[in-house]
């Protein structure tokens, strides 16, 4: 079976590849799962971000955004010192503010799958050269999506860590074409092709 090579290196990201990476997201919980993964992974790799992942589902309730929203000096004091995670406050604090605005966020689209969907009308994007393995940092698209976070008040969501969100939630189809799941997702969902020069 045929894979996209950087998820070659061990069996978690294998197994994080083929059951979610790029497959189309609704689900507001994993939403928010995977936006607090980028927060704490600024500066950092995937990879070690998809090793912690059990330590960040015991300091974040579950990704329960509802809860997070709620935490205090006492809770960031219990995260800090939990063994195992990323030590960084500003990061902890960014996290229950990002919880804050995406409690916001349902409030006005009902869902934040909603609200992150309707940036592309509901579909996939499939960009021309991307499955050659032509994939920029960010483009058009993470610009617009991004600019619209930060007006909302989200921390942490530049550019470039919100096209790697559009990617792992399926907004944007960046598996190489002989990867398997490349195919599974054309054939399975409403998808969209543009050209590169047309991302916004």
């Amino acid at each position: 079976m045929v894979r996209c090579k950087w998820c070659l290196g061990n069996e978690k990201m294998v197994k994080y590849h083929d059951e979610e990476w790029g497959i189309p997201l609704h689900d507001d919980r994993k939403q928010f799962e995977y936006l607090m993964m980028e927060v704490m992974q600024c500066g950092l790799n995937w990879n070690m971000m998809i090793q912690k992942r059990e330590i960040f589902r015991q300091c974040f309730e579950d990704f329960d955004y509802e809860r997070v929203a709620r935490y205090g000096e006492e809770d960031i004091q219990k995260i800090l010192e939990t063994e195992g995670m990323i030590k960084s406050r500003r990061k902890t604090e960014a996290v229950i503010h990002d919880a804050e605005c995406f409690l916001e966020v349902r409030k006005e689209f009902g869902s934040f799958s909603n609200y992150l969907w309707s940036f592309t009308k509901g579909k996939t994007i499939l960009y021309a050269g991307h499955q050659k393995g032509r994939i920029p940092a960010k483009n058009g698209l993470s610009d617009t999506v991004s600019k619209d976070l930060k007006k909302r008040g989200f921390k942490y969501l530049g550019s470039v860590t919100v096209y790697s969100h559009l990617q792992a939630c399926g907004m944007v189809n960046d598996h190489v074409e002989e990867c398997f799941r490349y195919q599974d997702i054309v054939e399975h969902y409403p998808v969209i092709h543009k050209r590169r020069d047309n991302e916004g």
